[in-house]
């Protein structure tokens, strides 16, 4: 009966997703796996992955080790790998969805606390790298070898990144500058052609996922919101995410188009149905 109801679900409503305070304030993800589960960090406690069924049954999938704490996670694209920003440890983790084992997939030390990650359609991962002591921000390109290459720098607090749906473009947006930018990829992978995209006058951001038509839906921390903003710029729509502090967000659902977004106010997860479906693991 699941796929039915959300199915029938108005348009750009959020609904709870899980309970309130069944995350810790650090809620951050999501990721969503092929049989429909969501991934979140922090469920019950500091720090761990939970894993919320189709159906809203949440348990602890796996601690996390080592002084580690995750932030953004994504699946690749066989969804045999789980990728997640450790921002204590400067890694990039990968944990086996089946066996729950975590290594390090990528390390850099010089990277400040990595934030979210991208997959592009080529598999590889771009991870956001914001310094918030000192406003600053970079970004990280990780092949599928896990060689780390520092793609961009000299940037704002940059935090939400996602990849277009064609793999031309990178989008970055920076939380307190609440700007998001838009490069150009490469096909050996170098960015180029910066390009700000839209600036908004109040608020910050937070995490950012792009649609099938190449629309970002953006998390507008302390407006309590997800931005509905197209190619070119132009802000579509805002959704309500009954709380003021959305984190990230995913796609999932059995035709890719239920929203899941993380809030700390409420430390649960919510969801709405979108008209167009997340670019696939998006």
């Amino acid at each position: 009966m699941f796929a039915p109801l959300l199915i029938a679900q108005a348009l750009f409503t959020a609904t709870p997703f899980t309970p309130e305070h069944s995350f810790t304030s650090a809620v951050e993800g999501p990721a969503v796996d092929r049989a429909g589960n969501v991934y979140a960090v922090s469920f019950a406690r500091t720090p761990t992955i939970g894993r919320v069924s189709p159906d809203g049954k949440a348990e602890v999938f796996v601690e996390m080790p080592n002084g580690s704490l995750g932030n953004g996670i994504r699946f690749s694209h066989d969804y045999s790998r789980m990728f997640v920003a450790d921002h204590t440890n400067h890694n990039i983790l990968e944990i086996d969805p089946v066996t729950r084992a975590i290594r390090v997939f990528a390390h850099e030390p010089k990277m400040n606390q990595p934030n979210d990650v991208a997959i592009g359609p080529d598999g590889t991962l771009w991870a956001s790298d914001p310094s918030w002591k000192l406003g600053t921000g970079q970004v990280w390109r990780i092949g599928r070898d896990g060689k780390v290459m520092r793609a961009a720098e000299g940037m704002g607090t940059t935090n939400g990144i996602d990849v277009s749906p064609n793999g031309r473009y990178l989008y970055v947006n920076e939380s307190v500058q609440r700007k998001v930018w838009r490069f150009r990829i490469a096909k050996d992978g170098t960015l180029s052609e910066k390009t700000l995209l839209i600036e908004f006058p109040d608020f910050g951001m937070d995490g950012m996922k792009v649609d099938r038509k190449g629309n970002l839906y953006i998390t507008r921390h302390g407006k309590g919101t997800v931005a509905v903003v197209s190619p070119k710029g132009k802000v579509l729509r805002e959704v309500d995410v009954l709380g003021k502090f959305p984190t990230n967000i995913t796609f999932g659902g059995p035709d890719g188009k239920t929203c899941y977004v993380t809030e700390v106010e409420k430390g649960r997860l919510v969801r709405f149905r979108a008209a167009i479906a997340g670019r696939p693991n998006g």
